[in-house]
């Protein structure tokens, strides 16, 4: 049975096939992410947002926020939440633009570039490759049935947030 009827409608054995499928290619997208994301793991305490951040600044001399937003594909909002983390941690020198009084331009400190000596790929570096890797017209169209999927949940009004920006590493205190 092919699980299209007369009318060429797709049976419900046949939608729920597919919804399985779906579910289960997430599941193993968040499995990865999870795999590769917990602070611990990362060998420097640092939660996988915070090493994306890290890793973007690394070998650069300096970036302001918005051009660390552009190279980790998020907004300016949820980078800086990012940076403030670090900044406190002392693994990022926040200064003055001399370019540009209004703005601010961020470097990594020695320790920031110690903690990236021996930390792993972020997480959110195995998602981006593999989709760079895609035939460009499969990923336009992954781009625009995600697109879809977030319009039918519902979800499309909320901000989309740098991948585990609210995770605390385990030996960072919580500020109460």
């Amino acid at each position: 049975m092919s699980g299209i009827d007369e009318s060429g409608a797709r049976s419900e054995i046949q939608v729920e096939d597919e919804c399985r499928v779906a579910l289960d290619s997430i599941r193993r997208i968040v499995q990865l992410l999870r795999r590769t994301a917990q602070p611990g793991d990362t060998g420097a305490g640092l939660s996988a947002a915070q090493l994306f951040v890290l890793r973007k600044l690394s070998g650069e001399q300096s970036l302001s926020v918005g051009e660390l937003a552009e190279r980790t594909l998020t907004s300016q909002s949820s980078v800086s939440e990012v940076v403030q983390k670090l900044v406190t941690a002392g693994l990022v020198m926040r200064v003055r633009s001399p370019r540009d009084a209004r703005s601010v331009e961020l470097s990594l400190t020695e320790a920031g570039q110690g903690a990236l000596r021996h930390a792993p790929a972020a997480p959110q570096d195995y998602l981006i490759a593999g989709l760079k890797r895609m035939p460009p017209r499969d990923r336009r169209q992954l781009c625009r049935l995600l697109g879809r999927l977030v319009k039918e949940t519902g979800m499309v009004d909320v901000a989309p947030r740098m991948l585990f920006a609210d995770e605390t590493p385990a030996n960072t205190p919580v500020e109460g």
